[in-house]
């Protein structure tokens, strides 16, 4: 079985370093998420708009492994922060999940207005103890600026778009300097991007006797991120968790970090005007 390594937040807890993301996975994700789990994976991430939270936390149930050895997060959807019904949306993702605490929940998107009021009911979640981390997602540096003001927990992780046609080089070095984990979403592409076909990655994958997404993985592991590929398919899930048995050279981290043509998977994903 692959080993996945950790990566220690700033709080001290030991957060995979890779695991399965579950965008768009949703009447078998169950079984994906237990196949997942099976195969080696302990990080699963899951959002409260994904609407799959229930199909998520069987699929953990059904797996059969301990829950103190998996790392389980969910996002509070901007939906929440809006009619002000966060805190209702945090224990439904609890009782929906089937978990006694979380151990990471990050603000999905940085809706205007609304972030202090969240955050501090993150807070209060963490000190009750069913919450152990809390963090952001798809924050740019003036976001994270401003809540670090008020912040009394301060955040673990950034969680941003970045794939080999997307780097972000500079948030997510903006992140490390605020001792803030960067946590790659998106990583292949979602399939909307054409880098599972670049030439450059597949002359890399041939010489490596490596698919083009295991390269890709790799870049993201030897970064220093954390990522998580969906696990919408099973034979791909094996094959995301088999990068561990080389490594890439500077040179091919410089090459693949040279594609990037500032390519969103979307072009509406922009943290500072999203229409959701």
């Amino acid at each position: 079985m692959n080993t996945v390594p950790t990566i220690k937040l700033n709080n001290g807890m030991e957060m995979p370093q890779l695991g399965v993301g579950t965008f768009l996975v949703k009447e078998d994700a169950a079984k994906r998420v237990c196949h997942a789990i099976q195969i080696g994976f302990r990080l699963i991430d899951t959002a409260q708009g994904y609407d799959n939270e229930k199909e998520v936390g069987e699929g953990i149930r059904l797996s059969g492994i301990d829950r103190g050895e998996l790392f389980i997060t969910t996002k509070v959807n901007t939906t929440e922060m809006r009619n002000g019904t966060v805190r209702q949306s945090l224990d439904k993702s609890l009782s929906d999940l089937g978990l006694e605490y979380l151990d990471l929940v990050l603000i999905h998107w940085p809706v205007e207005g609304h972030i202090k009021e969240t955050w501090q009911i993150l807070e209060e979640y963490v000190d009750n103890g069913k919450i152990r981390s809390i963090g952001l997602s798809n924050f740019n540096p003036h976001h994270i600026d401003s809540l670090l003001v008020y912040a009394r927990v301060r955040p673990v992780i950034n969680q941003i778009e970045i794939h080999p046609y997307m780097t972000q080089i500079d948030k997510s070095g903006y992140n490390f300097q605020q001792n803030i984990q960067t946590e790659a979403w998106g990583p292949l592409g979602q399939g909307t991007t054409e880098e599972l076909k670049d030439p450059v990655i597949g002359k890399m994958a041939k010489q490596h006797g490596k698919s083009i997404a295991q390269i890709i993985l790799r870049w993201h592991m030897q970064r220093g991120l954390v990522t998580i590929p969906r696990c919408d398919n099973d034979i791909y899930t094996e094959e995301n968790i088999d990068i561990f048995d080389f490594e890439l050279s500077a040179a091919e981290m410089e090459i693949i970090t040279g594609l990037n043509r500032n390519q969103r998977t979307n072009t509406l994903n922009n943290p500072d005007n999203f229409p959701w």
